[in-house]
């Protein structure tokens, strides 16, 4: 009996699904490293400017949540990979004539820190659950809103029927700054009584995990460097 040939392409799929396979483990050894156990954080792999074949890597590597981050790369993964047993979470910046069409492809909108955006997502056809960005600093080209507008960002998305699952942030590069954003967002998401605090990426997630991650964003921990893309989103 003849053995059947594995094509290129499928061997190079294969190749790179092991690789991810690999990083995850290595992404857990991190993670127990600093005490923690890896069955209680969750791993997001955020595949924004990866193809496809990064959201199948992830899911056989035992992944169930994706991340991204331009909502036309949301649209198109999402109708191709529908019958993925996925969770969906836009993770970019909102453009308030935008919220439509991500509420209609996500199953969390993160980085939500205005009123606006929690009005206009109440609005939707799907009311689906939010996680609020707190940042810490004051740079205009940081999305989110101060520790002293969650309180009232909080209890405008509940009046509005919302849920807000929980807290997340994106910490300045340098480890002190990381380590202070990352004990005072997981303060907050304390005193506000949230379920999730999602902090830490590919390079600060032993940081984010000493102060009591729930959810790691992690991509190119995952899947590699990525490839330069100007989307048009």
């Amino acid at each position: 009996m003849m053995a059947m040939k594995t094509s290129p392409a499928s061997s190079a799929s294969n190749d790179f699904t092991e690789r991810v396979r690999e990083n995850l483990e290595e992404i857990q050894s991190r993670i127990v490293a600093t005490g923690r156990d890896p069955n209680e954080i969750r791993i997001v792999a955020v595949t924004k400017s990866f193809g496809e074949e990064a959201v199948h890597a992830a899911r056989a590597s035992g992944i169930h949540h994706v991340g991204e981050n331009y909502v036309d790369e949301l649209e198109l993964k999402r109708k191709a990979l529908d019958s993925e047993p996925l969770t969906w979470h836009y993770l970019g910046a909102l453009q308030t004539n935008k919220i439509n069409r991500i509420v209609e492809f996500a199953d969390l909108v993160c980085g939500v820190a205005r009123v606006k955006e929690i009005e206009k997502i109440a609005r939707s056809a799907r009311a689906v659950p939010i996680y609020l960005q707190v940042d810490f600093t004051s740079s205009p080209q940081r999305n989110g809103a101060t520790p002293d507008e969650l309180p009232e960002l909080v209890a405008r998305a509940r009046d509005c029927g919302l849920e807000v699952r929980g807290l997340m942030t994106v910490a300045p590069a340098d480890p002190d700054g990381a380590r202070t954003a990352f004990e005072l967002t997981r303060r907050l998401t304390d005193e506000l009584a949230l379920a999730e605090c999602s902090m830490g990426m590919t390079d600060d997630l032993e940081i984010a995990c000493n102060w009591g991650t729930t959810e790691l964003r992690v991509g190119r921990g995952l899947f590699g460097p990525r490839q330069p893309l100007t989307p048009s989103t």
